[in-house]
């Protein structure tokens, strides 16, 4: 791992994710929890569910893109336009954080991405762009294109977007502080290394699990090789996860405090899924499903633990969910 990193100065302190939560709550309230028990049975044990698919963009992402430019704003640096990447919640979050700030938002997005989610970042005002074959393409493009035009540039991973992400955390470890365990997909890592803020900043001591497809392990293989390793990415429904090249800041956060990966397949993702639509009746987008399934992966060994789960997001498209209910 980059020994010039400080992965402590990167994530937001308890006071900063109080300020942030202040921020998010703005535009919406806390978002629920519950013990499902239907889940919980199939579980084996006592599971609790973070309803992130309950904010108004449907995953958690919008908190992130809130007190971004809540920072940009308080620095007096509210840019003319941003530009960013993304496969869809990103960029919803972008689009709705920068209508708020009256900030023109361009997105770039790889070819073939999700189409419900394209009309939702386009109904927020967002100018969209499809350019290349993965995220990591469009990205690519994306800083391009900031360069060119002079535009802010906004990253999938910064610690102005831990602040709000951290709040989700925040509010679940505090409203179920007897978790014992919780598992988290992982994209780009703001959603895992804002567990690990909130876990370090309220002095937790839950165990935080990583979760990635295993059609797309840059991370799993970045951890285990301690650099960033490129990896190719194959899946077809955990779009959310669909990472070729871990960022390293995000890396350096996970090393010491991750308990350990899980990777799982689309059948476990679709299977989750169909599970969670079954035990709860939410919708679940593929990567909203992976902790459900890493979960369901390690039933054995969960027994007799409180189990929490992140269901991050609820944007799938409706031909892909009828074929993930049918299936």
């Amino acid at each position: 791992m980059n020994a010039r990193l400080d992965p402590t100065a990167l994530l937001p302190t308890l006071a900063d994710i109080e300020a942030a939560a202040q921020v998010v709550y703005r535009d919406f309230a806390a978002t629920p929890q519950y013990r499902w028990a239907l889940l919980s049975q199939r579980l084996g044990t006592d599971c609790w569910l973070k309803h992130e698919n309950h904010t108004p963009v449907g995953a958690f992402k919008i908190r992130g893109g809130l007190t971004y430019f809540d920072q940009l704003a308080q620095r007096g640096a509210l840019p003319k336009e941003v530009i960013s990447a993304t496969r869809g919640n990103h960029g919803q979050s972008m689009g709705w954080a920068a209508r708020r700030h009256g900030v023109a938002c361009t997105i770039v997005v790889p070819r073939g991405n999700s189409l419900e989610k394209n009309a939702a970042m386009r109904a927020l005002g967002v100018t969209l762009i499809e350019h290349g074959d993965d995220f990591q393409e469009a990205r690519e493009h994306a800083i391009q294109l900031a360069a060119q035009r002079g535009a802010h540039m906004v990253p999938s991973f910064h610690t102005d977007l831990l602040r709000g992400v951290s709040t989700y955390w925040w509010e679940f470890l505090r409203a179920v502080p007897q978790l014992d365990v919780v598992y988290v997909p992982i994209g780009q890592g703001s959603g895992a290394c804002s567990a690990i803020a909130a876990k370090l900043a309220l002095q937790h001591p839950v165990r935080v699990v990583g979760v990635v497809s295993s059609h797309a392990t840059t991370y799993a293989d970045s951890l285990a090789a301690g650099h960033v390793v490129e990896a190719p990415v194959t899946t077809q429904l955990a779009d959310g996860m669909a990472c070729r090249v871990a960022d390293p800041e995000a890396l350096a956060v996970l090393a010491p405090h991750i308990d350990h990966i899980v990777q799982v397949s689309d059948a476990e993702v679709a299977a989750a899924m169909h599970a969670l639509f079954t035990d709860t009746h939410n919708v679940a987008e593929g990567a909203g499903a992976a902790a459900l399934a890493a979960a369901l992966q390690e039933r054995d060994r969960l027994q007799g633990l409180n189990v929490g789960l992140a269901l991050t997001g609820g944007n799938v498209d409706a031909p892909v969910f009828s074929r993930v209910l049918a299936g």
